[in-house]
């Protein structure tokens, strides 16, 4: 008999007059990649519908423009005062509700931050009349809206509200934190108004409180309205948590669904919170939610760092909030909702925190996921069938692309062999299972490990791929996944003085009080991080003008947050000559000095097998190379290679 595990978390829930089929929420997430008009193409409607599929009970479109003027922050979302995109949008809502869940659509403004529009040549409005240097630094001027600009977005709410209705929407989500307009109203510091806009809090409150009932309006008494709020804007200036009590108790029956969250685009060290980054615990911001739940009735969400259908459930149970609303949670893994109501919380993918989305969002304007290739791809992966030829696949190494490739395989009906070299699948990742910040990583190593056990693979673990043993096992296809060794530069001292990072990471009692790390990329500054945090004294010491987090630029941020935190000393335009047991000499800005160090660790990059990996080049008819035995790779790239080098075998 099914005895549901997270009862609370799967209880329906009504809120206006609609039913929803559990508390489990896709948060709004915004996509970049729409056709000229932003309209939303085949891909942005797939990305949205396979949160659907996956079992949230609702789907939120994220960022949606209610002024196509003046209001954009952003470049490419879809416009709600554009009647064309009708058909676009009535195509999206049907795909979310034909899977059982309400669409939603978030109506956003940016106010004095709608950087497209002022860079497009419109003026820009605020509640006062402001100049700042927008989200990316371009300085930005915004005119203090008038009394006709006010009514025209007050109508402009009410009219985009009432269009996502007619395209089928059955909820709307009105943007009231972060920093955006209605924020800006809301807030003391950005509005300083002294007429009836401003000057009091019951002033302040009274554009957000129009907007409302303007919607209301729109929409009618029984159509659900939520509103996103920061609970707290986190930062020094910004209104604290008894602010955003009144704030909601203001706003207390006049929607249906507070929505909490934290922080404002206003300072950059706050995305981390709003967005929380893996250095922060699992649920972090829920405490802002618990405590504006006990001053309202209306129903509560709460959103960051979720993903453990355990806290989902606690959360509920506990009464901290009514409703989880999940955004990477749902990116990482789309069948959350599915496999936790069906007690598979085992084959969940925890996201991990690292950025790769926002990040890609940001430089290539498509979100991907590291754990989770089918992100970005979902009208590909969509009418996937078996392979019309089933082949014999051996794949050279059990690490993280290794363990994609060969799931992929198998699912597609392939005969796959796994071996690795050495006794555990996992691959050199494993040296970070210690690490709190990497939790989730770890746990992704293991959860990929147990569905390769549980599949029909033949893993052979302390068993090197040579080509001799290709030859015996003479398979149709060999992906080779062989990974990389840690580069150790020809640096005076440095073999006989070094430990690499890996041992570090793998017994960190080995390094001694005093610490210099070679190398600030990604693996230097997660490592000084890691050893600062357990009481080291650290120095990192980089050649290039600034720490390197390659492409992911919001974990850069990240670490830098946390390097300056805890007075990790990180000098750039370092160059090493010399490594000795007493410390580390290098060229710096300010000429030649010497660190000295208990310990001194190479992170200096890696070097990729890229001979052991050509050797078996010509040992099947079909060969594919991936991850850091072609060139260092990141995450994204291991488990994006992997999946389509597999998903490409036994194509007709």
């Amino acid at each position: 008999m099914y005895q549901c595990h997270y009862p609370h978390l799967f209880t329906p829930i009504v809120l206006g007059g609609q039913l929803f089929r559990s508390r489990l929420f896709a948060s709004p997430t915004g996509l970049q990649h729409n056709h000229y008009g932003n309209h939303p193409i085949n891909e942005t409607i797939c990305y949205y519908e396979r949160k659907a599929i996956g079992g949230a009970a609702s789907v939120c479109i994220g960022d949606a423009m209610v002024d196509g003027e003046i209001a954009l922050a952003n470049g490419n979302h879809i416009l709600l005062d554009d009647p064309t995109g009708r058909p676009h949008l009535t195509k999206l809502a049907e795909a979310i509700r034909r899977h059982g869940a309400v669409p939603s659509m978030e109506m956003s403004h940016g106010g004095n931050a709608a950087r497209i529009s002022y860079a497009a040549g419109h003026t820009i409005y605020g509640p006062t009349a402001s100049d700042s240097a927008g989200s990316f630094g371009q300085p930005i001027h915004a005119e203090a809206m008038t009394e006709e600009i006010i009514q025209r977005t007050i109508r402009k709410h009410a009219q985009a509200a009432a269009f996502a209705k007619s395209c089928g929407f059955g909820m709307v989500t009105i943007h009231g934190g972060h920093g955006w307009l209605l924020s800006q109203f809301m807030s003391p510091k950005t509005n300083t108004r002294t007429d009836e806009w401003g000057g009091s809090f019951e002033k302040r409150m009274r554009f957000p409180l129009a907007v409302i009932q303007a919607v209301r309006e729109a929409v009618g008494p029984k159509f659900p309205i939520e509103i996103r709020l920061s609970g707290s804007e986190v930062y020094d200036g910004g209104y604290d948590l008894d602010y955003g009590i009144q704030i909601a108790k203001a706003l207390d029956g006049k929607v249906d669904l507070l929505h909490i969250s934290a922080g404002s685009h206003e300072v950059a060290e706050v995305f981390t919170v709003t967005h929380p980054n893996m250095f922060l615990e699992d649920g972090v911001n829920v405490k802002y939610a618990a405590e504006i739940k006990k001053h309202v009735s209306t129903p509560v969400a709460t959103v960051g760092a979720l993903s453990d259908p355990e806290l989902l459930e606690e959360i509920i149970a506990s009464g901290k909030a009514d409703v989880v609303e999940l955004a990477r949670g749902l990116i990482a893994d789309p069948d959350l909702p599915r496999k936790a109501r069906e007690g598979r919380e085992d084959e969940i993918v925890h996201c991990m925190r690292c950025f790769t989305c926002f990040s890609s969002l940001m430089t290539r304007g498509q979100i991907c996921c590291a754990l989770n290739p089918e992100i970005c791809n979902e009208s590909e992966v969509k009418y996937e069938t078996p392979a019309a030829e089933k082949k014999t696949v051996l794949i050279a190494g059990g690490g993280i692309g290794g363990m994609q490739a060969a799931l992929t395989a198998s699912q597609r009906g392939h005969k796959v062999i796994l071996c690795e070299k050495t006794d555990k699948l996992g691959g050199v990742l494993l040296c970070e299972d210690k690490v709190p910040f990497k939790k989730h990583l770890s746990e992704y190593l293991e959860r990929q490990a147990r569905m390769v056990s549980r599949a029909p693979i033949d893993v052979r673990l302390n068993t090197t791929v040579t080509p001799e043993l290709a030859k015996e096992l003479n398979p149709d296809v060999i992906i080779a996944a062989m990974g990389s060794r840690p580069m150790l530069p020809p640096i005076p001292g440095l073999r006989e003085n070094a430990a690499i990072a890996e041992e570090i990471y793998r017994d960190p009692e080995k390094a001694g009080k005093r610490m210099v790390i070679l190398g600030g990329g990604l693996v230097g500054c997660e490592l000084g991080i890691y050893m600062a945090e357990q009481g080291r004294e650290v120095t990192i010491l980089e050649m290039a003008p600034a720490l390197n987090a390659g492409s992911n630029l919001l974990q850069g941020q990240s670490i830098g947050l946390q390097i300056k935190r805890l007075n990790i000393n990180a000098r750039v335009k370092s160059k090493v000559t010399k490594v000795t047991a007493e410390g580390v000499t290098a060229e710096t800005p300010d000429g030649e000095q010497f660190f000295p160090a208990d310990t001194v660790v190479c992170a200096l990059g890696m070097k990729p097998l890229q001979e052991e990996a050509a050797a078996l080049a010509l040992c099947a008819p079909e060969f594919h190379i991936i991850g850091d035995c072609v060139t260092p790779a990141t995450i994204y790239q291991a488990t994006n290679a992997a999946y389509f080098a597999a998903k490409d075998i036994g194509k007709k």
